[in-house]
């Protein structure tokens, strides 16, 4: 009973995200029609031919696959320095003191003024990785510094009079607690990380890469390609959104069964 409810449940709101995504490509198609010129705006139809073309290419997938390895590998590495930051930072009161200042500074930087700089020290092949890294770690850091801000302090005095290894300690007190704060800052993380990433590419132009192909089509007015990669753009931040979403509620089901199989 209980699963045929869940189930109804996903199939309402799927059926609702279809009729909403239908409802709004509508609005485009009809505006576009009304507009009449797609070098200023061009039809979803006309997007959609464009992008079975794209697809067929292999540059397309070269520009693709480059670009997530180049930004996810910058958006990775903030997720693991952030935890480590955290980590140390709650630990240690100098190192809160010494770090704290650098990381607002940076969270509250333009991004576009950091890529400019970063142009005069590395390699443009290395600027969507930098520049995902530079603004997904102050968030990184800031929310799991409050998850474990946020742990039961008597269930530590607790585990401290039993003795609990770092590894018990970890698992059944840091992380169920750590747990949804890390999942938001992956959520909004990889959203920033694409957006600083695919700006970084924009500037920098490196070779095989969505912002090179961003800027050429800008370049040249080729609107059904600005519209392609900016939708392409889109769905690939969404993808990996979801995909982390998905690991970490198959890990929290997890921790649940452990919890009760403990009981």
């Amino acid at each position: 009973m209980k699963d045929s409810i869940t189930k109804n449940k996903i199939v309402k709101k799927a059926a609702q995200g279809a009729a909403v995504t239908g409802l709004w490509l509508l609005i485009w198609q009809a505006a576009a029609m009304a507009v009449g010129q797609e070098l200023l705006l061009v039809s979803p139809l006309t997007m959609l031919r464009r992008l079975v073309q794209l697809v067929r290419q292999p540059v397309f997938w070269q520009a693709v696959f480059s670009s997530c390895g180049r930004i996810m590998s910058g958006v990775v590495l903030a997720l693991a320095v952030g935890m480590v930051l955290a980590a140390l930072m709650s630990r240690f009161s100098f190192l809160y003191a010494f770090f704290r200042p650098a990381l607002q500074v940076i969270k509250a930087t333009p991004v576009a003024s950091f890529i400019i700089l970063a142009l005069v020290w590395i390699k443009s092949y290395a600027l969507g990785a930098f520049a995902a890294f530079l603004m997904v770690l102050p968030m990184v850091w800031a929310n799991l510094y409050e998850g474990i801000a946020a742990v039961d302090r008597d269930l530590l005095e607790m585990a401290r009079a039993y003795r609990f290894s770092f590894g018990k300690k970890m698992r059944y007190l840091y992380l169920p607690s750590l747990l949804p704060y890390f999942a938001a800052a992956c959520g909004t993380g990889i959203g920033i990380g694409w957006k600083a990433g695919i700006a970084a590419e924009v500037l920098g132009l490196p070779k095989n890469s969505i912002g090179k192909a961003l800027y050429n089509a800008k370049i040249y007015l080729e609107m059904p390609d600005l519209f392609c990669w900016t939708a392409v753009i889109i769905l690939l931040s969404l993808l990996f959104e979801k995909l982390a979403a998905l690991l970490l509620r198959v890990l929290t089901a997890r921790l649940a069964v452990e919890k009760e199989g403990q009981r």
